[in-house]
Formats: C-alpha cells, sequence, structure tokens
C-alpha cells in the first residue's frame, strides 16, 4: 500500500526536513507542498540541497479550499495558525499530522494564558492525541485522525523522566530541568537573536521563567506521575545548528545504586528503535543523533549530594520534530513505525 501525503509549510526548517526524510520513504509519496512566501517556486530554490526533486513546486494554502489530495497532512505551519487549517483539513478527510504547539495543550484556558490567544479550534483539543510514541501511546495514535506532534524541549526532557515518573521512585516535586538547543530550534524566519554574529561564540539562556514548552512539559509528566507536576526549567541557546542536550536533576525516592538506575532506564526502553541509554560513564553528546530520529540518554548518580542526573540528546528538527511527526505517520497509516528513519547519525 502506497499512499499520499501533503506539507503545508514546506519553506521552514521543519518543512524542508520533513520532505528530506519522505523523499525515500518507502510508502508514502509527497504529492504537493505549500509555501505562501514561494508559492510557483521549486522547493529546490528554496532548499537547494533539495535539488534532485525539482517537481516539488511551491503553492499557495488556498489551492486545497476544496481538496486536500493527500491521505495525510502534515502542518508545519507557524503556531497560532494551524488551528485555522487543521479543521478544514479533517473535514476533508484527511488525517493530520501538526507540528505547530496549537494541539498539544489539552486546556484551552491554559492555552489562552501561555499563548495569549483564545483557541480558534477548542472543541479538537480533547481529541487530538499527543505523537510520543515511547510514552505507550501507540493505540491512541493509530486511531486518531489529529496528531499534536510533540515540541522538541518536551521530546528531550520526557524521554528522560518518563520512565522514573511511571514507575514513582523519584520525588516529583524536585524537577530541574536545564536544556541547550541549536539555533534552528528558533525557526528560519530572519530574527537579531538567531543573526550569525549574535550566536557564534557564545552562549545564553533565555526565557527561563516563561517559556511556552513548560506547560506541554508539566502536562505531559503529570499524566506519567498521575499527580500534578510543576518543573523548574530553563532553556539555553547554543552555537550549533541543530540538537537539544536536556539535563535534568532529580531526587530519588529509593536507595537505588548507579548501575540500577541505568538499568532501570534500559530496560524501560529495551524493544524502543529510537532510544538507547548508555553504559555507566558514558555521556551523551549532539554529534550522536545529528540528522537522525535517534534519542540518547544517560544517567548519573552523584552520592554527595544525593541527586541523580539523567541526560538526554536528540536532533531537535528529526526526534525533535519532523522525524517524529513521520514516526507518527507511520502508526498512522499501519506501516513499520521506522520506516524512513532508518537513516544514522552524521558525524562529523
Amino acid at each position: 500500500m502506497t499512499f499520499d501525503v501533503g506539507i503545508f509549510g514546506a519553506s521552514g526548517y521543519t518543512g524542508g526536513e520533513l520532505v528530506r526524510l519522505l523523499a525515500r520513504h518507502p510508502k508514502a509519496r509527497i504529492a504537493f507542498v505549500t509555501s505562501e512566501r514561494y508559492a510557483g517556486r521549486p522547493l529546490s530554490e528554496v532548499f537547494p540541497h533539495l535539488g534532485a526533486l525539482p517537481e516539488l513546486i511551491c503553492r499557495p494554502l488556498t489551492d486545497f479550499t476544496a481538496s486536500v489530495e493527500c491521505d495525510v497532512a502534515f502542518c508545519a505551519l507557524p503556531h497560532l495558525t494551524s488551528m485555522d487549517a487543521v479543521p478544514e483539513l479533517l473535514d476533508q478527510g484527511a488525517k493530520v499530522v501538526d507540528l505547530s504547539a496549537d494541539f498539544r495543550l489539552r486546556d484551552a484556558e491554559v492555552f489562552r494564558t501561555w499563548y495569549g490567544e483564545e483557541h480558534r479550534a477548542e472543541d479538537l483539543l480533547e481529541s487530538a492525541v499527543y505523537g510520543l510514541p515511547e510514552l505507550g501511546n501507540r493505540d491512541a495514535i493509530r486511531k486518531a485522525r489529529l496528531i499534536a506532534n510533540p515540541g522538541c524541549y518536551p521530546t528531550s526532557i520526557l524521554l528522560a523522566l518518563a520512565p522514573l515518573l511511571k514507575e514513582n521512585v523519584i520525588e516529583r516535586e524536585s524537577l530541574v530541568i536545564d536544556s541547550k538547543s541549536g539555533v534552528s530550534g528558533a525557526g528560519r524566519s530572519a530574527a537579531q537573536g538567531s543573526l550569525f554574529s549574535e550566536v557564534a561564540e557564545g552562549f545564553r539562556a533565555y526565557k527561563t521563567t516563561g517559556h511556552r514548552h513548560t506547560p506541554e512539559i508539566e502536562q505531559e509528566l503529570s499524566l506519567l506521575a498521575g499527580a500534578p507536576v510543576r518543573v523548574r526549567f530553563s532553556p539555553h541557546l547554543i552555537p550549533q545548528s541543530r540538537g537539544i542536550l536536556s539535563t535534568c536533576y532529580v531526587r530519588p525516592r529509593l536507595p537505588l545504586t548507579q548501575k540500577e538506575w541505568r538499568e532501570l532506564l534500559a530496560t524501560h526502553y529495551q524493544h524502543e528503535p529510537f532510544v538507547q541509554v548508555l553504559p555507566i560513564g558514558h555521556y551523551p553528546s549532539t554529534n550522536q543523533v545529528r540528522g537522525s530520529n535517534h534519542a540518547v540518554l544517560a544517567v548519573a548518580l552523584d552520592e554527595r549530594t544525593g541527586w541523580l542526573v539523567v541526560m538526554s540528546v536528540i536532533d531537535n528538527l528529526v526526534k525533535g520534530a519532523s522525524g517524529q511527526a513521520v514516526q507518527n505517520m507511520n502508526l498512522l497509516m499501519g506501516v513499520e513505525e521506522s520506516a524512513g528513519l532508518e537513516q544514522l547519525p552524521l558525524f562529523p
């Protein structure tokens, strides 16, 4: 069985990454790509590295007001605009994987508080399925019509902490999270803070008390714990294009050894194709996942202070966005979950 996919917002980083991954997918065919800014132009002019795909011409979103012309629609549109497109795509019969933040939060009031706007498709929030398969929600993803693709920071953090909260072996009131992301996480739009001279040879924190991924992180951690969870989350910008490293500091509830903590994580993820837990004494690097859908975890026990440190690295554009979207599409369409995602990381 083959099926058609459409990519809405293909001229952003996540859209371009979707094209790169799907171009060699064994079952999916890219039926069309959209871009308002580059309508009528080949996508290869927007992304020269996609020069082998000259047939992909950017079309305006209005071309699909009558018929969506695909089985699966990827919405790589900006936050706060996806909620206007998704209901229409669903009405036209497409399954939707939305890469924006518009359907990740289940509570419309929480959405309004953090994003400053009323949700214009509130009726879909309850049916949207949070698309992180490693959380154990594969059956829900397979049956869904709308997938809320997780954010990049939340993906790295949830993978690190999910086993510990599900097993109730850490104090949920003690979570301190320090995350560092490459510049591509800010998107492709021109902004002073993303200029080379602004980020090169520098390293800074930002939005340390109000990052919009915070309610998403707390929502999903609370569901895992079965009780409310609040986190101290501090994001940082590092001078590289790709990658996220999240370092999570937690207080254990059980007197386990470092080997036992490592085994707990390794056992939890032993059947997950994209998650690796490093041996004791090894620490993850973003270079280990660059260009791939993999996540690499490690754990260290600070016996002097009693704190447990869990580290997680992902490529923010792949496992943190487009690769995870393809993984969700595979589940939606009943094909092998790893289809189109077998590529190993790039190094150096």
